[in-house]
């Protein structure tokens, strides 16, 4: 059985979803610290102008408090201007509508913490994939216990390639924007643009020995 041990992105990308569906089982980490320029709070979309950057603003980000006690910062309207990028980007992509009004609702939710706006956008991605990887959130967790757990928290930053993630192999899917598939960009992107058979684009994105 492979268990592996990841980090909670904002909006995650393709290559998040890759590895929690390749896994027999998932544990979310919500002790260690915060730490800036990651996908904590930062998530990519594809516009007109090429790729852009989404970031929650959080109090608190030149300490590395604990992640799970990072507060959202709303004095300033953040949501507005996620959502008009990203109906912007994505408002004419075949399933915008199909999917668009529950990811909305999240993020005008209001969370309080960075660590519940990303457990409730994760839970919905996995529903929206259909991916049934049993995923553990882990407040104290000892790695003792788990003997077998694969720590993949840091694999995927947006300081790394991802020509460095031996198990992940990006395939090409019909995009809005431009004539040159950009990719792992978060996961609205793929479920905007190829709606149910988004899966299928994960499945043929994951490296095994069967098709290297």
């Amino acid at each position: 059985m492979q268990s592996i041990l990841l980090d909670l992105h904002y909006l995650p990308s393709v290559a998040y979803f890759a590895a929690i569906y390749k896994a027999d089982e998932i544990s979310i980490a919500s002790q260690g610290r915060f730490e800036k320029r990651t996908y904590l709070n930062r998530s990519t979309i594809l516009t007109a102008n090429g790729p852009l950057d989404l970031s929650v603003p959080v109090f608190g980000a030149n300490k590395r408090i604990p992640i799970q006690e990072v507060k959202i910062d709303y004095h300033e309207k953040w949501m507005n201007n996620h959502w008009r990028a990203i109906q912007s980007a994505y408002g004419k992509s075949p399933f915008f509508d199909f999917y668009s009004e529950e990811f909305k609702a999240i993020l005008y939710a209001e969370s309080s913490h960075l660590f519940n706006l990303n457990k409730s956008l994760l839970t919905m991605c996995l529903k929206f994939l259909q991916i049934d990887t049993p995923v553990f959130w882990e407040e104290n967790l000892d790695e003792k216990d788990k003997p077998d757990l694969t720590d993949m928290r840091g694999d995927i930053h947006p300081r790394k390639p991802i020509s460095e993630l031996s198990w992940f192999a990006p395939k090409p899917y019909q995009q809005i924007f431009g004539s040159n598939f950009v990719s792992n960009l978060n996961i609205l992107d793929l479920l905007f643009c190829t709606g149910p058979e988004a899966i299928e684009v994960l499945k043929r994105s994951i490296v095994t020995l069967e098709n290297k």
